[in-house]
C-alpha cells in the first residue's frame, strides 16, 4: 500500500500504507537521509519508489553529496530529545567481515563432494505445458509444470519465447532477487517488477527466458524457509540451498527436451539474492560456461563492494579475459539503461552465458 516499483514520487500521503506510529510514506515514495554516517557516506532507509519492495527494511547509503532523485529527507520534532539514547546518532557500520582472500580453496577431492550434494537421480520429467498466453506483443508465455528433484514435488516454470526471433532460441535462465519469497502468487508475473526490468529487454533481443519457480518463493513459499533464505549454518538451510540449485538444475533437464531451444547456448542472470547464488550455481551446473559479467553499485550495504563483490570477482576462476566487473555510483541498484546496454553488448551474450549481479 505504499509507493515502491511505482512510476514517480507523489504527494505525501496519497498511499494508505501506514505504521504502527501512525507516520506515512516511510516505505517507498522517496528514502531518506539518516543522520548516522556510514563508510562511505550517510545512512538511507525506506525504499524509494523504483526500488523493489524489500529495500524499505534494508540499509543502504550514500555519498552525502549524491543528488538522486530518489533521495529525500524527513523533518522530525522530538518530543522528550533527552530521553534519546546517544546510540541513534552514531555511525552505522558493519561487524568486521570474513577475509575472503585469506580462505584456502578445498582439495578437488572435498570440492567433488560438495558438488555431488547437488546431484539427483535423473528420473521422468513428467512434465506437462499446461497453458500458453501469445497476448503479448513481443512473446509467447508458457506455464509448465514438472516433477522436482526431491519429495514428490512438482516445480513451476515458465518458459517465455521471443515472437521476433526463430528457434533454437539462446536462452536465459533467471534466479530472482528475494522480493519472490514474500510473493504468493505467479500468475501474474509478466507485470512483476523484476520481469519488467530485468528480463523484457532481453526477449525483445530476440532471447528465450526462463523463469523457475524455486522452492520457497510465490506459491511454493514456505514460512519456515522465508527467515533463513538468505543463509546460516544450520542444516535446514543447506538442505533449502541444494533443492534451490537442484531447481535449477531441472529446469535445464526440461529445457534439453525441447527442440526449440539452443541448450549450448544458456545464459545464467541472478539479480540480488540469484546474484549471490551464482557463483555457486555456475561452479556445480556443468551446462553453464565460464564467461561471466558482474554489475554492481559502489555504495550497496546488502553486498558491500569491498568485501563481497570485489573478492567474488578476483577470486573467481574464470579467466581474466572471459570476466568483466562494472562498478556505478549507486546502491543495490543499478540504472536500467546501463544494465540494458551492457547486457546486450556483453561480446559472450550470444554464444555464453552472462552472471549479471
Amino acid at each position: 500500500m505504499s509507493n515502491l516499483n511505482g512510476e514517480k514520487p507523489a504527494p505525501v500521503g496519497s498511499f494508505q500504507g501506514i505504521t504502527a506510529y501512525g507516520t506515512y510514506d516511510m516505505a517507498g515514495n522517496v528514502r531518506e537521509w539518516c543522520w548516522n554516517e556510514t563508510g562511505k557516506g550517510r545512512l538511507i532507509r525506506g525504499g524509494a519508489w523504483n526500488d523493489f519492495s524489500y529495500m524499505y527494511g534494508n540499509r543502504t547509503q550514500a555519498s552525502s553529496f549524491d543528488r538522486s532523485e530518489k533521495n529525500g529527507f524527513r523533518c522530525v520534532l522530538y518530543i522528550s530529545p533527552e530521553k534519546l539514547p546517544e546510540t541513534v546518532f552514531e555511525p552505522d557500520l558493519f561487524e568486521e567481515p570474513i577475509d575472503l582472500y585469506k580462505q584456502k580453496p578445498v582439495p578437488d577431492d572435498v570440492f567433488k563432494a560438495y558438488k555431488n550434494q547437488f546431484s539427483y537421480d535423473k528420473t521422468d520429467l513428467n512434465a506437462q505445458v499446461e497453458s500458453k498466453d501469445d497476448s503479448a506483443e513481443d512473446w509467447i508465455k508458457e506455464r509448465i509444470t514438472f516433477d522436482a528433484a526431491y519429495e514428490n514435488e512438482r516445480m513451476i516454470m515458465f518458459l517465455f519465447l521471443p515472437k521476433n526471433a526463430s528457434p533454437p532460441f539462446q536462452t536465459v535462465i533467471y534466479f530472482p532477487g528475494s522480493g519472490s519469497v514474500r510473493k504468493r502468487s505467479s500468475e501474474n508475473i509478466k507485470d512483476v517488477g523484476e520481469f519488467k526490468q530485468n528480463l523484457a529487454f532481453l526477449l525483445k533481443n530476440g532471447r528465450a527466458v526462463v523463469y523457475p519457480i524455486y522452492k520457497g518463493t510465490f506459491e511454493r513459499g514456505d514460512p519456515k524457509l522465508a527467515p533463513i533464505h538468505t543463509g546460516d549454518n544450520s542444516h535446514l538451510f543447506t538442505q533449502y540451498l541444494i533443492k534451490l540449485v537442484q531447481d535449477l538444475k531441472r529446469s535445464i533437464d526440461y529445457l534439453e527436451i525441447r527442440e526449440d531451444i539452443n541448450i549450448d547456448k544458456l545464459a545464467y542472470f541472478g539479480f540480488s539474492w540469484g546474484g549471490n547464488w551464482g557463483a555457486i550455481i555456475s561452479a556445480v551446473e556443468d551446462r553453464l560456461k565460464i564467461p561471466t559479467l558482474m554489475l554492481n553499485g559502489e555504495y550497496d550495504m546488502t553486498f558491500p563492494f569491498e568485501t563481497t563483490v570485489k573478492p567474488m570477482y578476483d577470486l573467481l576462476g574464470t579467466p581474466d579475459e572471459h570476466k568483466v566487473l562494472k562498478t556505478y555510483p549507486t546502491d543495490h541498484f543499478i540504472p536500467i539503461s546501463e544494465q540494458v546496454r551492457e547486457v546486450l553488448a556483453w561480446p559472450f551474450v550470444i554464444t555464453r552465458p552472462i552472471v549479471p549481479k
